[in-house]
């Protein structure tokens, strides 16, 4: 197993993401995975949220997942769905597709890429000093890296290797969910009732059923059989269908766990590794995707020498909060989906709710990442730095060209609608400029409409690191040390 400048511990959406990134930026990077390859029993996760796919059309790639998937109108919450298509955004939307497909994709993506990819290979410990990491595995194989990522799951053996802590709720309820074949039709659909959740459904196949039942007790440790599933099936639903044949059976809680700490040294967590919570509202794929795109260019800026290493304590700064707030939210909605009578109470005062458009937008806005912002650097920060930017419809000389299709090469870009700042000239070799015209305002989601400014400094990201709308704010040469490195001599 050779060395390399970035090892990344896991091969799930973080982990293939994080490598791409990596990879954009001309990073060497390689991915250790325990698996064989890509192949998962079962479908596992299901969903994009409309977060995800922009960062995905920031790199050209959305399109692969969109033609694969299905397109729904809402994201859900506590299983009141939320509509989303009034949000102003190009993929104002959820797409349904299991994570099976999207790491098939994802890995195709870091295979064109030329991303070396150690199959078999199960991480067991590490050590690190101040040059590097060192990696072993259970099959004797060693390999030194100047940076390790671990993205290997809510089990992760690089975050216990590493000594982070992770502090969180212990698990209120317990889900058995499993994959099969039955000789009696299913009772499809979402259920209710006083055992708790359970759903069915028929999978792409039409022979498989999807099944998801809550268990009666909270303190099973083993691994669960699928004699377990059938009991509970029997005890919910009064048979178990003739289940037979099952391709998958998992336990999941509303187990809600965050790392102290997104860095210690040379190692970092991303994804499930940082992060556990219960699996209502589908965020927990997507926010591991959106670690990995805050997590690449910083990683690589360093890697590279452009920044010191105290520019990856900004990952930690952003990223822990938008966890924690998931965290918070996955509470709040095991909450709503408890069946006793004083819930239903609630549940029917919270319907009430979310039917008005400002918790709707609130609550969907969060959920579908598209009203995150990362608090400013400093102080007297233009109100718009930390948002995402929206994908405008740009004037570029004679042509129109989307903001996105200009960020696929995943490098920072300052938009002027006038000449580009001498100040900027230290910075041509990372930074694209582009000179163009902006509408004249912007959609923002929840927000509203918003008046275009003159400039504006785009992070690899897609989030705004500068911009100029005549509010004054941090002088663009700090902004542009701050997140890019020194300028070099002109």
């Amino acid at each position: 197993m050779q060395d390399h400048a970035v090892l990344i511990i896991g091969g799930g959406p973080t982990g293939l993401t994080l490598a791409a990134e990596l990879a954009l930026a001309g990073v060497d990077v390689a991915i250790a995975e325990h698996r064989p390859n890509q192949d998962l029993a079962g479908s596992r996760a299901g969903g994009l949220h409309a977060r995800t796919l922009e960062h995905f059309e920031q790199r050209g790639i959305a399109q692969r997942f969109l033609a694969e998937g299905t397109t729904m109108p809402s994201v859900g919450f506590a299983w009141f769905p939320l509509d989303i298509s009034d949000f102003p955004s190009r993929h104002n939307c959820c797409l349904a597709l299991w994570q099976n497909h999207i790491e098939r994709l994802l890995a195709e993506w870091v295979s064109e890429l030329s991303v070396p990819i150690y199959r078999e290979h199960t991480f067991t410990e590490l050590t690190q000093d101040e040059d590097g990491v060192t990696a072993l595995f259970s099959n004797g194989a060693s390999s030194r890296a100047s940076y390790l990522v671990g993205c290997d799951g809510g089990r992760s053996m690089v975050r216990k290797s590493a000594g982070i802590d992770f502090p969180g709720e212990d698990p209120s309820i317990s889900n058995l969910i499993a994959e099969v074949e039955v000789t009696e039709p299913p009772t499809l659909g979402l259920r209710r009732d006083d055992l708790g959740i359970h759903a069915m459904g028929m999978m792409e196949d039409g022979v498989r059923v999807r099944v998801m039942v809550t268990e009666q007790t909270q303190d099973r440790r083993e691994e669960p059989t699928f004699e377990d599933v059938k009991q509970t099936l029997i005890a919910v639903y009064g048979t178990d269908f003739g289940a037979h044949s099952p391709t998958w059976v998992s336990r999941f809680t509303d187990m809600a766990r965050q790392a102290s700490t997104y860095r210690e040294g040379r190692v970092l967590l991303a994804g499930d590794a940082a992060h556990i919570h219960y699996p209502s509202g589908g965020q927990g794929l997507n926010i591991g995707v959106q670690d990995a795109f805050n997590l690449g260019w910083k990683l690589a800026s360093v890697v590279k020498q452009r920044c010191e290493p105290a520019l990856l304590d900004t990952y930690h700064a952003e990223r822990h909060p938008v966890a924690a707030a998931v965290l918070r939210d996955t509470l709040a909605q095991v909450a709503l989906l408890r069946t006793d009578r004083r819930t239903d109470a609630l549940r029917e005062v919270t319907g009430k709710l979310l039917g008005m458009k400002g918790p709707r937008q609130e609550i969907a806005g969060r959920l579908s990442g598209l009203t995150t912002r990362y608090a400013p650097d400093e102080e007297d920060a233009a109100p718009l730095v930390g948002a995402r930017i929206p994908d405008l419809e740009l004037t570029r000389g004679e042509d129109t060209v989307q903001l996105y299709s200009l960020m696929h090469g995943a490098k920072p870009l300052f938009l002027t609608s006038g000449d580009a700042p001498a100040d900027l000239e230290g910075w041509a070799d990372r930074v694209t400029i582009e000179q163009v015209t902006f509408p004249e305002t912007w959609r923002i989601p929840v927000t509203g409409e918003v008046a275009s400014p003159r400039a504006v400094l785009v992070r690899p990201d897609g989030y705004i690191a500068w911009i100029d709308d005549g509010s004054g704010g941090t002088d663009i040469k700090h902004c542009l040390k701050f997140w890019f490195g020194e300028p070099v001599s002109v």
